[in-house]
């Protein structure tokens, strides 16, 4: 099996994995899922599809940088999104439309050591990017094993329309991120949306998505008791530094 062959089903395992029913992450055509191909061109999920039953055919291949030039437009209307999505194809032949959020995969694979994106609604996750307490709830890290898995710290983005404009959003924030921090975060909260898995590997993104929908699960069940009671800085900083567990991060997130 060649390289591409091998991405190509890693890709459709990874969103059957996504949108089966018992995870309660996506239903009918919600979410969408991503894996870059090259530096220029990466595979989507087609407008439309359901994850839980995609196959190899509900991808469509795209030219990043025919996506990103979309953003750098001061306005761009609904027609002429639909337009350059299509232009924007390596297969001009293929039926698919790329998803609308397209922009939002091809800003994620332009960071460092990310290969395969996945964008879901859980249940349990958007309890919270729909509640009043978005920006406090998120800002915690509650156990040792979030912090492994998902990393320090999200970044969390208010509602922004879906596409274009979302993309360009995300853009921003990201920059700042990176400035901040100097290193690309593994999950992102979208305000009023859902969820962004981002990993080196598509069982990365499985593994990020499992721990996040967990710690959502967590944080709902604090408010039984008082609140969560987020770990101190100087706590989450040693875990995520700490050589021991790195080597655990490597083998949960590649086997």
């Amino acid at each position: 099996m060649n390289e591409r062959q091998q991405l190509i089903d890693e890709l459709v395992e990874l969103s059957r994995w996504l949108g089966a029913p018992e995870r309660d992450c996506t239903i009918l055509g919600e979410g969408n899922t991503s894996a870059r191909l090259s530096e220029d061109t990466f595979l989507v999920k087609a407008s439309g599809g359901e994850l839980g039953t995609i196959e190899a055919k509900g991808f469509v291949e795209v030219r990043r940088s025919e996506i990103l030039a979309m953003l750098d437009a001061d306005r761009i209307l609904d027609e002429e999104v639909r337009s350059r999505l299509a232009t924007a194809k390596v297969d001009a032949s293929h039926p698919g439309t790329p998803s609308v959020e397209a922009p939002l995969h091809a800003v994620c694979l332009g960071l460092p050591g990310v290969n395969f994106i996945g964008h879901t609604h859980p249940t349990a996750i958007n309890g919270i990017t729909c509640s009043n307490g978005f920006g406090e709830a998120l800002s915690h890290r509650l156990f040792p094993d979030q912090i492994v898995v998902c990393g320090p710290r999200s970044l969390q983005v208010p509602y922004v329309d879906p596409g274009v404009e979302l993309g360009k959003a995300l853009r921003e924030r990201l920059d700042a991120y990176l400035s901040e921090w100097g290193e690309a975060p593994k999950t992102i909260y979208l305000r009023n949306h859902g969820f962004v898995a981002l990993g080196s590997s598509a069982r990365q993104v499985k593994a990020i998505t499992t721990m996040a929908v967990k710690a959502a699960r967590i944080l709902a069940g604090t408010a039984a008791f008082g609140g969560p009671h987020g770990m101190a800085k100087i706590d989450i900083d040693r875990i995520h530094t700490r050589p021991d567990e790195h080597h655990r991060q490597r083998i949960i997130d590649n086997g």
